[in-house]
């Protein structure tokens, strides 16, 4: 199991590495379906004039998402919120996406984060609002946040139009603060959790260069977004899908 994972690692540093080569500082990050690389994409307002929802990263206002799992031991609770408000960025409207985590019971990092679909299905990431929170409620950090177009930082691809295996996509890009990546291995699965039996499931790997020893497994479900992620490498985090509500 330990020389699977190590392989696995491996494997996801190499692609990354791939993936760095296409972008220098402050350039675009894009997705090319099924082509194994990222491309380079301007974000040009135009591209989001008729935006088409992607199934696989849902963003109807009103919906909230609850994952329960665990992390060395402490039970975790992750709540999201597709908001109603929506932010400007690089004259783009993105929507707005509060999430919050509970370390037993307890207040340990809330985001906010702006994501929009352009005109193809593809969903972009444009930055997060993140602080961590210690015991007394008190902000301790806010490192890994970032805004599209702000000292440098790019927007990403957070979920492909049409998502399959040997996508990979840069997710964000801040140096040194937000670096993840993205790379889908499977479709068309099925997986089973709390909240039930999810058909037609997408899997991908997801990375850091910032911690280039963990790595997480996500699936997406449609219709649902993240059903569950999982720590294959470096962690022991897990949270999965347990309810879904339409407010």
């Amino acid at each position: 199991m330990k020389k699977r994972t190590n392989a696995l690692i491996a494997l996801v540093a190499m692609i990354g590495v791939g993936l760095i080569a296409g972008y220098g500082p402050g350039a675009p990050a894009g997705a090319a379906p099924h082509s194994g690389v990222a491309q380079a994409a301007a974000v040009d307002p135009a591209d989001f004039t008729t935006p088409v929802p992607n199934p696989y990263f849902p963003l109807e206002p009103g919906t909230v998402s609850f994952l329960r799992g665990s992390e060395d031991g402490a039970r975790l609770l992750n709540r999201t919120t597709i908001t109603p408000w929506t932010r400007v960025i690089q004259g783009v409207t993105t929507t707005v996406v509060n999430d919050v985590l509970y370390e037993d019971g307890v207040l340990r990092e809330k985001t906010t984060d702006w994501y929009a679909p352009d005109n193809s299905g593809n969903v972009w990431y444009f930055g997060e609002a993140t602080a961590v929170y210690n015991k007394k409620g008190q902000v301790v950090n806010t490192e890994g946040s970032w805004e599209a177009g702000v000292n440098g930082a790019v927007a990403g691809t957070i979920m492909p139009a049409n998502p399959g295996p040997t996508d990979a996509y840069r997710q964000e890009f801040y140096r040194g603060q937000a670096e993840d990546q993205g790379w889908i291995v499977a479709r068309h699965q099925v997986a089973d959790v709390p909240y039930g039996k999810v058909d037609q499931v997408v899997r991908s790997y997801e990375w850091t260069r910032l911690e280039p020893g963990v790595v997480s497994l996500k699936l997406y479900g449609p219709g649902l977004g993240i059903i569950r992620e999982k720590d294959v490498a470096g962690g022991t985090e897990l949270l999965e899908l347990v309810k879904v509500e339409h407010k």
